[in-house]
């Protein structure tokens, strides 16, 4: 059995409450570092989410594997600091769907440049940022909500 087929579509209502228990999985939400204040707050997460597809400069997407819903992915913030996010079940960790998924959206939205940050110990994170041609420009300490703390941060630019 070769590679998974990763493929983006739009979200559907039926994909967030997966996506909420992605991404309020502790240790899910460790590695992350920079997430909502409370993961597990389906309120707040219900409420963010329904702002964000509610903004049409904002580019969202759920990542497919072979059909099965294993994650989002994104774009958002303003002209000039366009930020790209992406989130994997952490089920699904290390077998490249995110680096796939990451790809096919900077295929669907050309503008550049994008930006990014992960959490400098984030491995897995860092290292998708740079197979898809991201660089790094700038290193930040901010407080990680999830692991309360300060937190090194590695800023990402594809210009």
């Amino acid at each position: 059995m070769g590679p998974a087929e990763v493929t983006l579509r739009e979200v559907r209502d039926t994909d967030l409450p997966l996506f909420h228990a992605y991404m309020s999985d502790p240790e899910s939400v460790r590695m992350a570092a920079f997430t909502a204040e409370d993961p597990d707050d389906r309120a707040a997460f219900d409420a963010h989410w329904a702002r964000i597809r509610a903004d049409s400069s904002v580019v969202l997407r759920t990542v497919l594997a072979d059909g099965e819903v294993v994650g989002n992915a994104g774009v958002y913030g303003p002209e000039g600091d366009r930020q790209v996010m992406y989130w994997i079940h952490r089920a699904h960790w290390g077998r490249g769907y995110a680096t796939a998924a990451l790809r096919a959206l900077l295929a669907a939205v050309p503008e550049r440049p994008l930006h990014a940050g992960a959490a400098a110990d984030n491995t897995g994170s860092v290292a998708v940022l740079r197979k898809c041609g991201f660089t790094v420009t700038g290193k930040d300490r901010n407080f990680a909500n999830a692991r309360g703390e300060l937190t090194d941060e590695l800023l990402f630019t594809l210009g």
